[in-house]
C-alpha cells in the first residue's frame, strides 16, 4: 500500500510518498522511508508522530493513503509569544 511521511524543520520540508506491506506500522514505515538517515536528529523515543494530524504511537497500524507525521518539540511557549496582528504588515 501507498502512504506519505512528512518532516518539516525551518527552511526544509520533506514529503515521501512510499510503498509498504499491508501489515506495516508507524514504526515500519518510517524506518523504510529512510528518513532517520537524512534528519538525524529526529529522535522517535521523544518526538510524537501522528497520522493526519492525530498523535499515534509507533505500532499503530497504517492504512493505504495514511500520512505520517513526525513532529519537532515547540521551542517556545506560543502564551509567552507575542500575537502579530495582520494590520501590523501593511
Amino acid at each position: 500500500m501507498q502512504i506519505g511521511i512528512a518532516y518539516s524543520e525551518p527552511g526544509q520540508q520533506l514529503w515521501l510518498n512510499i510503498e509498504v506491506p499491508d501489515a506495516a506500522t508507524v514504526q515500519d514505515a518510517i524506518d523504510r522511508s529512510g528518513i532517520l538517515g537524512q534528519f538525524p536528529q529526529i529522535d522517535l523515543a521523544t518526538q510524537k508522530v501522528g497520522i493526519f494530524g492525530k498523535l499515534v504511537k509507533l505500532d499503530a497500524p497504517l492504512r493505504p493513503g495514511d500520512r505520517v507525521e513526525i513532529y519537532r518539540a515547540i521551542i517556545c511557549d506560543p502564551a509567552t509569544v507575542p500575537r502579530r496582528d495582520a494590520d501590523e504588515d501593511d
